[in-house]
């Protein structure tokens, strides 16, 4: 067998022994969607929560209406005038604004070390770029809001679960 031939040959027996390695999946996008209530909370003993307005949704309708039909020519039936239409635009609410509560960390949490320790795990992330300050500002509030609205909560606001999956709170067992 001549040689190109031989290595072909090897290279297409080595591939056919091969298998193909599983390919990681991307993991979820967590949701803090699932952490909000449209109904106020009652209250109870070491929770505290927050609500943010959840704008109306408003459609925008177009439509083409009928102003004068075309004219035909009645021995031949050919189109003698087009058709005249006139575009009307109107609004309509789809849902109106509500407001969503959701569990935030209690003042007591939020001591200056909590929320330097916040900041820094928000800037890990490349969403703070402001001083470690360990004050909630608003670069804080901004970055706080571009960790949360990918996750469903539009919210400037700390989360309680937003602070769980940054690692800053504990997770809690659910017995």
């Amino acid at each position: 067998m001549p040689r190109p031939l031989a290595a072909t040959f090897c290279a297409l027996a080595l591939a056919a022994c091969t298998t193909a390695l599983p390919q990681p999946q991307a993991a979820p996008r967590p949701t803090l969607a699932a952490e909000m209530s449209l109904r106020a909370p009652r209250p109870a003993e070491g929770a505290c929560w927050a609500s943010q307005i959840r704008p109306a949704v408003i459609e925008t309708i177009t439509e083409q209406v009928l102003v004068r039909p075309e004219t035909r020519d009645p021995a031949t039936g050919a189109i003698t005038g087009p058709a005249t239409f006139r575009t009307e635009t109107r609004q309509e609410i789809v849902s109106d604004q509500t407001p969503v509560w959701f569990r935030t960390p209690c003042d007591e949490i939020l001591t200056p070390e909590f929320i330097t320790t916040l900041q820094r795990a928000l800037r890990a992330r490349g969403l703070y770029r402001g001083l470690t300050s360990g004050q909630i500002d608003s670069a804080t509030s901004r970055a706080i809001s571009a960790y949360q609205t990918p996750r469903g909560l539009p919210s400037g606001t700390l989360a309680l679960a937003t602070a769980r999956e940054l690692g800053l709170i504990a997770w809690q067992n659910p017995n």
